[in-house]
Order: structure tokens, then C-alpha cells, then sequence
């Protein structure tokens, strides 16, 4: 009974944390009209929660390790509960980002705990079946996610949203007394240098990236952090270098195979996960789809994740090298972007969108899971937590990165493609968080059509130029992911010698 409670409440966890990541973009513009709040502070409601999430998750781990798995795990139930009731129930945006940041950090906890709570719980084969479930739940998370945001916004406000991740936590903490303490007793201690070091050069990088449309990307602002940035992240490395026990080892980065398989959930950030917060709001402007129904849509993105992993394990089981299904993966990613490219006009029905983004699902369902497994056959198994953590956090990172540079771009585009207006930085804002009523407000009726047809052209043509550049970007990643794959790794050798 004590493992059946434990495991409940991790799947509720891994099937929650997702939909926060796939749900709050389409929240986006209820948010904005809601609480009158400007882009650049919007879009911090989707990057905090990101950028914590990233950064925290290898100083979650060490923590974990040093106080016990369980602790932490209910230290990021409270801290992520607490976190998603103040985003429900405040009208400062300022504090809704904020406390986003916070729910991130919670979800850092969350996830590493969780996941090594699991893995002490149960051996064999039933951890295998365990494992398994893990990723079709976190799938669903990714599939459900925002349809739920979309359907809780319509219906019952955005607030809502947030709101039922508090109430998830409620019975999540309820199982904490049955799951099993374990922590592992060595000399490690959690680095906060480095940890200092990563989550300041990110916090940087992320910042200027998300603040250029709006300041200016010569600004002396922009440049500033960009410069803090670099010299944060170049002290991260000075520091790793340094340390006893380091929050990364960086011997790893030598490891070819396995920086190949670390490249691959880039791959993922680049073509699939920038989709799912800002696709829906093109859905709202272009399409004219409502906050539900641009949620519905992206379930044809999000549902063959549930199936293709099953897909997957069957190539293997035939012989088929990982080698090779990852190289389909890779392939259908970029072809589903390429392809979603060259069909995307404004007022598509779900029909023409729905092969390319069906193909990008497939390309995820894949990989999904089966990259974390192959991680481990790449290292020594005293190296296999880090090496898991180091693929999370860039995994995470690139995640994080890439939502950021992709909305920054799309703002910019739009902007400089709409015609003559009084204000095309507002509209531009606006039409990005998935807002085209409160620009259409401020025109007389009879000027409306023209401007409506204008702004969905304008940000049409900036989602295809956004979605050329992500495909080039994923086709020399997957270039080169299929040429350190095929190198053998040093432990791998040893241990078929041996």
C-alpha cells in the first residue's frame, strides 16, 4: 500500500508539472487583458517558471542526496503548491512572475526527488513498468496541457489554471508519510558557486534576450547582459573546474556519444517545444481560434507522444540500432518544421495543419525516454547521476532558451512587418500574447477587416521566417548528433573488452 501511495503521487507530480509548461502560453492573453499587463512582463509569466525549472534541477539533486529524497520532494509539493495559489490569486504581474519563478524552482525539487524516491521504491521489473508509466504520464501532461489551460480560461478565468496545480499538490502531500526516506552519504556537498554562477549567466542570457524587441538589441542594456551574462558562465566554468565535487563534471563534455545524445532533447527544444506556449496564440490572431479550441488544436502535436515511445521500443526489440530510430526521430522533427513552414497561411483549418504537426509528435514519442536510457550506457554508472542531471539541465536549459529567443524574434518580425499604425510596438506585443481584441479596440469598425487581414499576414510572415531558421538549426544539430553517435566511448570499449 505504502508503494502504491508513492507512486500516485509521483505520477500526479510528473502528469502536473508538464501542463504548466505547455498550458501557461495559452493563458497568456486572458492574463494580459485581465491585469492590463505589457509583453515584456507577460512573457515572464512562461520564462520564470522555465528558467528556475532549468537551473535548479542539478542543486535539487544534490540536496536530495544530502537530506534525503523524500524531504526535498515535500519541500517542492509546499513550495510549488504555495507558489501556483499566489499566481492564482494576485493582480500584480510583477508578483505573478515572481511567484512563477518560485513554482519553477518547486518543480526542480519535484522532478529529481520524485524520480529518485521511485527508483529507491521499487527494483527489477517493476521499476522498469514504473519508468514506463513515467513517461506516458509525463506525455499526457505535455498532450492535456493546453487544451486544460485553454478550456479553464475560457470557462472559468485563467486564475483557475493555477489554482487547480495548488489543489493537485493538496493530495500529493497527503502521501508523503508513506514514501520511503533515502539519501546517499558522501562527502559531495551542494555547490553554490557553481550553482550561483549557472543560474546568473542564465538569468542574464534569458533576460536580454526576452528584453531586445523591447530596448533595443544595441542597447547599452541589452549588450550589459549579454556581458554579465558571459562572464557568469565563463566563471561557472573556472569554478567547476575548481571544485572537489562540482555541480557539473566537465570531463564529461569529452564523452562524444554521450554530448550527441545530450544534443538531441536540443533538437526537441528547437522544433517541438517552442510550439507549445506560443503556436496557440498565432492560432488565436491568425485563426481566429479561441483560448479551448487553439488548445484542442495542438493535441495533434501532443497526443502521438502517448503512442510513439511504444513505437519506438518495438524498432529496438527488432534490432533495430538506437542509432537509427534516433536519426528518425531527428528526421521527422525537422521535416514536421519544414513542413508546418510551407503550409501555414492564415485561417488553416486543424486538416492542413494537422500532418506536420503529427509528424513533429512522432519525432518526440521516438525519443522520448529512450535518450535517457541511452545517457546511462555511456558512463560509468559512479558518473550516472550526473550525467542524468547534466542531461536535464540542458534539456531544461535549451528549453528555456529557445522559447525565449523564439518569442523575442517573433515580437521583432511582427513589428517590422506591420503596416503604418500609431503604436506597431503595442500591436505587435499584443498580437503575440494571443491578443488581436484590445488592438482591434482602438479603430473605428469600418477599418477593422483591412487591419485584421494586415496583422494576421505580418505575423504569418514572422512565424516562417522563425520556423526556417529553427529547421536550419535542427538539421546541423541532427548532422551533427549522427556523427558523434557514431563514436565509440571510452567506457563502452572497456567494458565490451572486458
Amino acid at each position: 500500500m505504502r508503494r502504491a501511495f508513492t507512486l500516485a503521487a509521483v505520477l500526479l507530480t510528473l502528469l502536473t508539472l508538464p501542463t504548466s509548461v505547455t498550458g501557461s502560453g495559452v493563458a497568456l492573453a486572458h492574463i494580459g487583458r485581465d491585469v492590463q499587463a505589457p509583453l515584456d512582463a507577460l512573457q515572464w509569466v512562461v520564462h520564470a517558471y522555465n528558467l528556475t525549472f532549468a537551473c535548479f534541477m542539478l542543486a535539487c539533486g544534490s540536496l536530495g542526496d544530502l537530506y534525503g529524497r523524500r524531504r526535498v520532494f515535500a519541500a517542492g509539493a509546499v513550495t510549488f503548491g504555495a507558489a501556483s495559489l499566489v499566481s492564482a490569486v494576485t493582480t500584480d504581474v510583477l508578483l505573478l512572475d515572481l511567484a512563477r519563478g518560485v513554482a519553477g524552482a518547486g518543480a526542480a525539487a519535484l522532478l529529481t526527488s520524485g524520480s529518485a524516491v521511485l527508483s529507491t521504491t521499487f527494483d527489477g521489473k517493476a521499476r522498469d513498468r514504473v519508468f514506463a508509466a513515467l513517461g506516458i504520464v509525463t506525455g499526457a501532461g505535455l498532450a492535456l496541457g493546453a487544451m486544460a489551460a485553454g478550456t479553464l480560461a475560457d470557462s472559468l478565468g485563467w486564475r483557475w489554471f493555477f489554482g487547480a496545480h495548488a489543489l493537485l499538490m493538496v493530495p500529493v502531500l497527503a502521501a508523503v508519510p508513506a514514501m520511503r526516506e533515502s539519501r546517499s552519504r558522501t562527502e559531495a556537498q551542494v555547490d553554490w558557486p557553481g550553482t550561483g554562477t549557472f543560474v546568473g549567466g542564465l538569468l542574464l542570457l534569458m533576460l536580454g534576450t526576452v528584453e531586445g524587441p523591447q530596448w533595443g538589441w544595441g542597447s547599452p542594456g541589452v549588450l550589459g547582459l549579454f556581458a554579465g551574462a558571459a562572464v557568469l558562465l565563463a566563471a561557472f566554468v573556472l569554478v567547476e573546474r575548481r571544485r572537489r565535487h562540482p555541480m557539473l563534471d566537465l570531463e564529461l563534455l569529452r564523452n562524444k556519444r554521450f554530448m550527441g545524445l545530450c544534443l538531441i532533447p536540443v533538437v526537441v527544444s528547437f522544433s517541438f517545444v517552442v510550439l507549445l506556449p506560443l503556436f496557440p496564440n498565432y492560432l488565436m490572431v491568425a485563426n481566429g481560434l479561441d483560448s479551448r479550441a487553439a488548445g484542442a488544436t495542438m493535441l495533434l502535436m501532443t497526443v502521438p507522444i502517448l503512442v510513439a515511445p511504444i513505437l519506438a521500443g518495438r524498432l529496438v526489440g527488432w534490432g533495430l540500432p538506437t542509432r537509427t530510430v534516433f536519426a528518425l526521430s531527428l528526421a521527422c522533427l525537422t521535416a514536421g518544421l519544414i513542413w508546418l513552414t510551407l503550409t501555414l497561411t492564415p485561417g488553416m483549418d486543424a486538416t492542413a495543419l494537422a500532418g506536420p504537426l503529427i509528424t513533429l509528435g512522432i519525432g518526440l514519442g521516438l525519443n522520448f525516454g529512450l535518450v535517457d536510457g541511452a545517457v546511462l550506457t555511456t558512463v560509468p554508472p559512479t558518473e550516472a547521476g550526473t550525467a542524468a542531471g547534466f542531461l536535464n539541465t540542458l534539456r531544461l536549459g535549451s528549453e528555456a532558451v529557445a522559447i525565449a529567443a523564439t518569442g523575442a524574434a517573433l515580437v521583432n518580425l511582427t513589428r517590422t512587418r506591420l503596416p503604418s499604425t500609431p503604436s506597431p510596438k503595442a500591436v505587435s506585443n499584443s498580437v503575440n500574447a494571443g491578443d488581436i481584441t484590445t488592438p482591434l479596440s482602438w479603430l473605428p469598425h469600418q477599418a477593422r477587416p483591412a487591419f485584421l487581414d494586415a496583422v494576421a499576414q505580418s505575423i504569418t510572415g514572422a512565424w516562417q521566417l522563425v520556423l526556417w531558421s529553427c529547421a536550419a538549426i535542427c538539421a546541423l544539430l541532427s548532422i551533427t548528433i549522427w556523427v558523434l553517435l557514431a563514436q565509440r566511448t571510452e567506457f563502452k570499449a572497456l567494458k565490451e573488452q572486458g
